[in-house]
């Protein structure tokens, strides 16, 4: 279990960016897996689930996951839409007793705090989502809910730039939109770059003027901490977990 130590400060809001440790899945997904998307035992992931939300203190069914498709779509969870499949990448709400849940293995948890308004939210943070605009979508929406904000962020652990090799015609694809693009790559070799998604997604937020606090970790690395998406294929695994982080109003 991984903490904000900014957001351990609100009284207002418990959060959790939760590890592979602990829970009741074996082989392949040993510990915690959450991802309801992996071929885990469902009753497994059930279980791992129902520790998540013990400990978050919530009741199953106020926990909402997301069926995320590295889109752009951000989701507002109220008493209306409470019990719906909800197909996005972020999700905010101003609800008490309900908990956001995010899964990644390697892209950016981030949880979000509008301190000012009591809204929370979570993001699903892939280079995909946030090349389109998943960042500015779901900032832009909390501000929506009120012109007046107080936005605070914390970045979860996702891979690290050492760890995150791409090749050349996804470093062209980031700086054919914008030269300033180029700080976010290093050269690994004459065809490879080492793209710094962390520092990518810290940027955007920045930009739109949410105040950042940093949970820093590799999830390729740490591969006692965390699920890797890119380490299960360099492994030539068949499938992968998944790490769930999550946020809930007091």
């Amino acid at each position: 279990m991984f903490f904000s130590k900014k957001f351990k400060s609100f009284k207002t809001i418990r959060h959790c960016f939760f590890s592979r440790k602990g829970g009741f899945s074996k082989g392949l997904y040993k510990g915690l897996n959450c991802g309801k998307g992996s071929n885990d035992n469902k009753k497994h992931i059930i279980k791992n689930l129902s520790l998540v939300v013990n400990k978050m203190q919530v009741n199953l069914n106020n926990l909402i996951l997301m069926h995320q498709t590295h889109s752009n779509k951000v989701l507002e969870v109220n008493k209306d839409n409470l019990k719906k499949k909800i197909i996005a990448d972020a999700v905010i709400t101003k609800e008490k007793g309900i908990l956001l849940g995010v899964v990644t293995a390697d892209c950016v948890p981030i949880l979000v705090f509008d301190r000012k308004n009591g809204v929370i939210g979570c993001i699903h943070a892939g280079w995909k989502g946030a090349f389109s605009g998943i960042l500015e979508n779901t900032i832009n929406k909390i501000k929506k809910l009120n012109f007046k904000s107080n936005i605070y962020a914390s970045i979860g652990p996702c891979i690290g730039k050492r760890s995150y090799e791409v090749d050349i015609d996804f470093y062209k694809k980031f700086v054919s939109r914008s030269k300033k693009n180029k700080k976010f790559f290093s050269q690994k070799s004459k065809l490879k770059k080492f793209f710094d998604l962390r520092k990518y997604v810290t940027s955007k937020l920045l930009d739109l003027g949410v105040k950042i606090d940093q949970v820093n970790h590799d999830t390729f690395k740490e591969k006692n901490y965390f699920f890797s998406f890119r380490r299960s294929t360099i492994l030539n695994q068949s499938d992968y977990g998944r790490c769930i982080s999550v946020i809930r109003l007091v």
